[in-house]
């Protein structure tokens, strides 16, 4: 495996059309990618799924997908923050084109696999929404792609919404190694930050951290558009800080079997016992299927 360069800022993975382009091949790993798209008032882009399975992903607005010869249509969200979204899965070895009568930003998660599934709809009211976690290390889960809640051959997806003044990603874990209860995943989160009430932009912050044998040391301030890549180690936690809520995109694949089993650093995983004893963030759920104003 090639040594990953764990930061990506904003931008410095864009490759038109896209913002956003990290793949396999210029993450140094063999199976997680992700693409992010912004589409102005009627524009729409065309792509090749490749030997990539995909999700259209909303993250502000709707879309049509046309994949090969079918379509179907996305209503989206106003923004991560507003609601929890419908998503498309898309097929390997397939064309797709995305229109977007009114504009907006879509992410494209996707794995390298061998497997060929359908093109198909994924309902927002179908989306598992977790409440993961207690007191300060209180966050909102949205189980859209996991493999309990939809299929498909290798990806793995969530979005984390964590509000103003947590932590999440909280104790820190890791899936980099295959055998009893760890997966080995190569992990990709992808990060917007809440605006101000004066539309002022905040900030986060995330931990990644390696074992002896294979360094890795990150403690990077995330902005909106940032992205962090975790080949391996212990990563977590995830940082909001105080009155800018914290959302992020996590995409995941490996060679192995499609689960999602993660090891706490036996340092900080006592604190989980802790959280029976405490009650779950008030402000939990920040969304739920039903479009909010803020």
């Amino acid at each position: 495996m090639t040594r990953v360069n764990p930061l990506v800022p904003r931008g410095s993975s864009a490759e038109r059309p896209f913002d956003v382009n990290v793949s396999p091949e210029n993450a140094g790993w063999d199976y997680s990618g992700l693409r992010v798209v912004n589409l102005p008032v009627g524009g729409r882009v065309r792509f090749a799924t490749g030997c990539d399975e995909m999700l259209v992903l909303p993250l502000s607005g709707g879309c049509d997908v046309a994949c090969d010869d079918e379509r179907l249509t996305l209503t989206g969200r106003r923004s991560v923050f507003s609601r929890v979204t419908d998503f498309a899965y898309l097929p390997r070895r397939t064309q797709v084109t995305l229109r977007a009568p009114n504009g907006g930003r879509f992410a494209l998660p996707a794995a390298r696999t061998d497997r060929t599934l359908p093109f198909r709809y994924g309902p927002a009211e179908d989306v598992p929404v977790e409440l993961r976690g207690a007191g300060q290390a209180s966050r909102q889960v949205n189980n859209f792609c996991t493999p309990e809640s939809f299929e498909t051959g290798r990806l793995i997806a969530s979005e984390v919404l964590t509000p103003g003044g947590n932590w999440s990603s909280y104790p820190p874990h890791k899936h980099d190694e295959q055998g009893d209860g760890e997966s080995c995943l190569e992990e990709i989160y992808y990060f917007e930050v809440a605006a101000s009430p004066a539309g002022g932009h905040g900030c986060g912050y995330q931990r990644v951290y390696g074992h002896p044998d294979r360094p890795i040391d990150v403690c990077a301030e995330v902005r909106s558009g940032d992205v962090v890549l975790i080949p391996y180690g212990w990563h977590g936690p995830s940082m909001a800080t105080p009155g800018y809520d914290l959302y992020h995109l996590n995409v995941m694949a490996g060679p192995g079997e499609r689960r999602r089993l993660v090891r706490d650093d036996p340092a900080h995983g006592w604190v989980r016992g802790r959280w029976a004893a405490e009650r779950v963030d008030s402000r939990l759920p920040l969304t739920s299927v039903r479009e909010k104003r803020r």
